[in-house]
């Protein structure tokens, strides 16, 4: 819950409880035989009135940020996950989940919509196996400020994809969060550096420590209103 205790977001164009496309992402691993094929993600849009009937994919979830919030270094949260805590507190709002597809696609269709389902794109397959990342989006402030949003994001560390797409958010982030390199090459901007805003376990094991943090920040406002002008142009 945040310190502002329950609030409702800002919904703007969007249609609460809408569930929205899935889209596809291309990796730049290049493909072995020269083509503009490339393996590729597909992200997917879940609430958690329709995470609940997909066996096991909660448990995953909980259990991979569990083990984050358990290493002490990345998330500010120091208490034990559970199953349930992580429902209330993860899918709160919107969550993504990104699949690794089976097999490649030609480049060119690189952002576009699909119609693959999360469980099509599973295809049977473990969710330890097939799912490379997942982040929330929900909003930091209430009411006149509940469009400025933040957000956690997981990137599976084995996997074959090099490049990963993600959502704005504004945030917090320790210096030990290698995430912090993925924000500043999607375009985010450090607004501002918080002393000794974490106490976070040390990297040696031994004790704890308390570090900085970076406020960062991204608007897609500027962005939405350049191509509306370049699609007017065109």
């Amino acid at each position: 819950m945040s310190a502002y205790g329950t609030f409702t977001r800002s919904t703007g164009d969007y249609q609460l409880g809408a569930i929205l496309p899935s889209t596809i992402w291309c990796t730049n691993v290049s493909s072995s035989n020269n083509t503009p094929d490339r393996p590729y993600i597909t992200i997917h849009h879940v609430t958690l009135t329709n995470a609940l009937p997909a066996p096991g994919l909660i448990s995953h979830l909980a259990s991979v940020f569990g083990a984050v919030v358990e290493e002490g270094r990345t998330y500010p949260q120091e208490d034990v996950i559970t199953v349930d805590s992580f429902e209330k507190y993860f899918f709160a709002e919107d969550v993504f989940i990104a699949v690794q597809a089976m097999g490649t696609i030609n480049s060119e269709k690189d952002a576009s919509v699909t119609s693959l389902t999360l469980d099509e794109a599973r295809n049977g397959r473990e969710w330890e196996t097939c799912v490379v990342g997942f982040y929330y989006v929900k909003p930091n402030y209430p009411g006149r400020s509940s469009h400025v949003s933040h957000s956690f994001a997981y990137v599976v560390q084995k996997s074959s994809l090099t490049d990963v797409h993600g959502l704005p958010v504004f945030g917090v982030l320790y210096p030990s969060h290698t995430l912090h390199l993925l924000w500043e090459r999607l375009g985010f901007t450090k607004a501002g550096r918080i002393p000794q805003a974490g106490r976070l376990k040390r990297l040696d094991g031994k004790g704890e420590e308390y570090v900085d943090a970076w406020v960062i920040y991204k608007s897609f406002v500027e962005e939405d209103d350049a191509k509306a002008q370049d699609q007017q142009v065109n």
